[in-house]
């Protein structure tokens, strides 16, 4: 008796991960052993650079308010050692917003974190 394969679930399979590796260079597209893991390795970047990316806004975050704080005679912990005593709840987004688009807003709160 032959053997029964269901071709029609594997060609499915390998035209799925081919369609997903469209772009890529040379074979990397076309051959499917090399498509395949290819394809795999960028889901395990795709996954470790979610979380890189956290990381990478939170040091943006922090350098911005740093050059801020500095521009007000503090260092970043400094100010934040302040901040922190003088009981304000503020995250590092939003300080760092208010350094870059909104110069006087962050300034008001140096000068309320100094006089605390």
């Amino acid at each position: 008796m032959p053997r029964s394969v269901n071709h029609v679930a594997s060609r499915a399979k390998r035209k799925r991960i081919l369609k997903l590796t469209r772009g890529y260079y040379g074979s990397r597209r076309n051959v499917w052993t090399v498509a395949k893991n290819t394809w795999e390795k960028g889901l395990t970047y795709a996954y470790r650079d979610r979380k890189n990316k956290k990381r990478n806004f939170r040091a943006l975050w922090i350098q911005r308010i740093n050059a801020a704080a500095r521009l007000e005679g503090l260092s970043y912990s400094q100010l934040m050692g302040l901040i922190h005593k003088a009981g304000i709840e503020i995250n590092r987004k939003v300080l760092a917003d208010l350094a870059m688009n909104n110069p006087a807003a962050f300034k008001a709160i140096v000068d309320k974190v100094k006089n605390a």
